[in-house]
């Protein structure tokens, strides 16, 4: 018998970036073998770009740069042997290298006011989804904001900027290849904001006046040159100028001043873009000769529910005279009006303020008294609530050594019990050696935290460790134990599983998977992480520390759904582990190519192949909607549609068709899938008709109204929108529907329907940028009508 040939290396499935070059080869056991490549089942004879070689026992298929063309199902066959394989021609999003480069390192910057075109073109194999996001917000189109996106661009239209523009961008460019993220930058200069305030009045006498202010929170992207000062005598309308100060000089001195005369002040900010609005003081009153000046702002001595004690300081200026007193107000906080605590001067420099209301904030500010008179009020002092003093956290609970080593301790406890209300703002921890009588401070810990790790340590010293509870009425009482480096007891490695792991995870594509596992065990246990009982994916980063291991994936992937394990070990046998499972999901991809057919006369069947997305996406359905010009709106045929085909039955002869399909998930819609070609099925017969003589009556035409109006609605992003009204009117009206004043007749995402004058809007999938006004418009030769009514969306609890 004639010994059979076989493989000893068979094809491989290879993925190849389109334009690189990708290889097939299979080792077979005898050299004489002449071998026959096909592609999807037919024979290859020649190929663009396609080499056959044979060396010996090996033979190849060799592809020198990666088409589209080239993807498909490969086989060898020779002899006895037969061996199959893939080739994936990956092309995932691309931008130019030089306007890649640029844009990541140059800032574009515009002027407030101007509008700003950002276009990216790209490549890629289609479709590609494009969005653009700020501060991880994707953004949507209003009413300054337009996203735009063809084929091979996508354009980010600003038409007037501002300050709030400012700030980092992300275009995130994807298909079904790969995401592609630019990350770019947007500066946007103006004038500067006004100086903060308030304006203080540093020195007030009869010859000089000094005020004070603070730069501005936003200099408007340029720095500030200098701040012009001016001023208003009260009674007057017009404003003086005093003179400028540069820029790092926030105070000003005049002394073209009037003893006992009133004036306001007011100061701007000037950088290159411009001059600020103004900020402005209120009364300041030129003291007199004798009068005393004004005291330091009061300070807060202690509070209950109805008394403040407030306490203060002698002015530095007491004036000709000896100070006889001292006039106390108040106020609440966010008023503007001072209000008198006693109808005669206080003696004393201290005062206990009763009859205060429970709960509200008060300021208080003095004012000295002597023979000439009363003088500048103080500064007001910190607002404070009238309210019993918070008090202290209790002990925390379980303290104990959770694990160690030579040169550190681990601890964890539970956080105290809650008493009042008293929330704990967080934990501090300290240590002093055994031999020592004074605690030194390791760290203050947030609220979270209720584990450190104290390091630093000496193998076998013994020491005191010990932790309190911090909140607004102080630390609590301090719980402490002795521990020891490197003296810990053996624990079993145990994972830690409370409510904030969950079981099952649903993440949106794109978005980052982190999941943070606690545990204990003493020596450290092992970790080990995997996904459906393998190894984790080289994208997904590990961390473990101080008692806590975290799995990180930066932007998931529909492969990224599945089982993930935790497990802990001892080195010993002894091993505990957790599962959980993610699911990714995303807004559909479109569905395929849409064929139609006239199976029934005056009927057309829609049929299109299915979205990718169904492979995974289980409540994946489809919505049919048609159109009867190029330009008209789009109106739903049928929705919620779970197979691949639609029948349409009112068809009339003549008339021309375009078709769309879109598909939908709970979180939204896909890009539509449509009919480039107008769908027209003939009338079969002529009809024979007798024109009847006009009948020439009353002229009833009547101007549109709306019989039912629009209303408003509240809905959960992500579900959908219907909003209907009837309208009457003769000619029938035309119905035009706005959102915010833009016309929707050729935006995709809504969907418009008119019945025998029951006109409805389809929001699909809405987001926050659908939130708005609507407004539909009913017009005909005899007058329009008007109905608006307001859109508002709340987010999924």
């Amino acid at each position: 018998s004639v010994p059979r040939c076989y493989l000893n290396k068979q094809l491989a499935t290879v993925r190849v970036l389109k334009g690189d070059p990708a290889e097939l080869s299979c080792t077979v056991s005898k050299d004489n073998v002449t071998g026959t490549w096909f592609k999807d089942g037919l024979k290859l004879t020649s190929m663009d770009g396609v080499v056959f070689e044979k060396k010996g026992l090996v033979h190849k298929l060799i592809i020198n740069k990666a088409e589209d063309i080239h993807a498909g199902k490969y086989r060898f066959e020779g002899g006895d042997v037969k061996t199959e394989a893939s080739i994936f021609v990956e092309d995932p999003p691309q931008v130019d290298k030089v306007l890649l480069k640029n844009l990541s390192s140059v800032p574009i910057v515009a002027k407030a006011g101007e509008g700003v075109k950002l276009r990216i073109p790209f490549e890629g194999r289609g479709p590609i989804r494009a969005a653009w996001l700020k501060d991880r917000m994707e953004l949507g189109d209003d009413t300054r904001i337009r996203v735009d996106k063809t084929d091979t661009c996508t354009t980010l239209s600003i038409s007037s900027c501002d300050r709030r523009d400012c700030g980092d961008y992300k275009v995130r460019l994807k298909n079904d290849s790969g995401v592609l993220e630019i990350n770019l930058k947007l500066v946007v200069i103006d004038k500067p904001q006004p100086p903060a305030g308030p304006i203080k009045i540093v020195e007030n006498s009869a010859n000089n006046i000094t005020i004070q202010w603070k730069p501005p929170k936003d200099d408007g992207g340029k720095p500030v040159q200098r701040y012009l000062v001016e001023r208003q005598q009260v009674g007057r309308n017009d404003w003086e100028a005093l003179g400028e100060t540069p820029r790092s000089c926030t105070s000003f001195t005049t002394s073209r001043v009037e003893e006992e005369m009133s004036y306001h002040f007011r100061v701007r900010a000037m950088n290159a873009e411009g001059v600020s609005d103004a900020l402005e003081s209120g009364e300041v009153k030129a003291a007199g000769a004798a009068s005393p000046g004004a005291p330091d702002a009061p300070e807060i001595i202690s509070a209950s529910r109805d008394t403040i004690t407030i306490s203060w300081k002698a002015p530095s200026k007491t004036g000709a005279s000896q100070i006889m007193g001292y006039i106390v107000q108040k106020r609440k906080k966010g008023t503007v009006t001072w209000l008198p605590v006693t109808n005669v001067p206080v003696k004393d420099k201290k005062l206990k303020v009763t009859s205060l209301k429970k709960g509200v904030q008060y300021e208080f500010r003095v004012a000295a008294v002597n023979a000439a008179g009363t003088g500048q009020p103080s500064d007001p002092s910190e607002p404070t609530f009238a309210q019993d003093p918070t008090k202290s956290p209790g002990q925390v609970q379980d303290l104990k050594v959770s694990s160690s080593d030579s040169t550190s301790v681990t601890l964890t406890w539970n956080k105290p019990e809650v008493q009042d209300g008293n929330d704990v703002k967080g934990y501090e921890v300290e240590m002093k050696p055994c031999h020592s009588l004074s605690w030194t401070k390791c760290f203050t810990l947030p609220a979270q935290s209720t584990s450190c790790r104290v390091q630093g340590l000496q193998a076998g010293e013994k020491l005191l460790l010990r932790v309190r509870a911090l909140s607004d009425g102080g630390p609590g009482e301090a719980s402490e134990l002795e521990a020891c480096a490197g003296a810990a007891p053996v624990v079993s490695p145990r994972l830690l599983i409370d409510g904030t792991v969950k079981s099952f995870l649903v993440i949106k594509a794109g978005n980052p998977i982190q999941v943070k596992i606690p545990f204990e065990g003493s020596p450290e246990p092992v970790v080990t992480w995997l996904k459906d009982g393998l190894p984790l994916p080289s994208r997904a980063a590990v961390s473990t520390e101080d008692g806590i291991t975290q799995l990180l994936l930066r932007a998931a992937e529909f492969s990224d759904s599945g089982t993930y394990t935790v497990e802990l070990g001892d080195g010993l046998g002894k091993r505990e582990t957790f599962s959980f499972q993610v699911q990714i999901t995303d807004i559909p991809q479109p569905p395929g190519a849409i064929r139609l057919e006239e199976n029934v006369p005056n009927t057309v069947t829609v049929t299109w192949d299915p979205s990718a997305s169904e492979q995974w996406e289980k409540n994946l359905y489809y919505t049919v909607l048609k159109r009867e010009s190029q330009k008209g709106l789009w109106h739903v045929l049928g929705d919620l549609i779970y197979n691949n085909k639609f029948t349409f039955i009112r068809v009339v002869p003549g008339r021309d068709y375009y078709f769309r399909v879109v598909a939908k998930n709970d979180l939204g819609a896909s890009d539509p899938s449509e009919t480039v070609q107008p769908w027209r099925t003939w009338k079969k017969k002529a009809e024979f008709r007798v024109k009847a003589q006009k009948y020439r009556g009353v002229n009833q035409n009547q101007p549109p109204r709306f019989l039912v109006p629009l209303k408003c609605h509240v809905v959960v992003t992500g579900s959908e929108c219907h909003m209907s009204c009837a309208v009457g009117g003769h000619p029938p009206p035309k119905i035009t529907w706005y959102k915010d004043g833009r016309d929707l007749s050729r935006d995709p995402n809504y969907f418009c329907t008119n019945d025998f004058g029951v006109c409805s809007l389809v929001v699909l999938g809405v987001t926050k940028q659908d939130e708005g006004e609507y407004m539909v418009e009913a017009s005909n030769e005899v007058g329009r009508a008007f109905s608006k009514a307001f859109l508002a969306i709340k987010g999924n609890s």
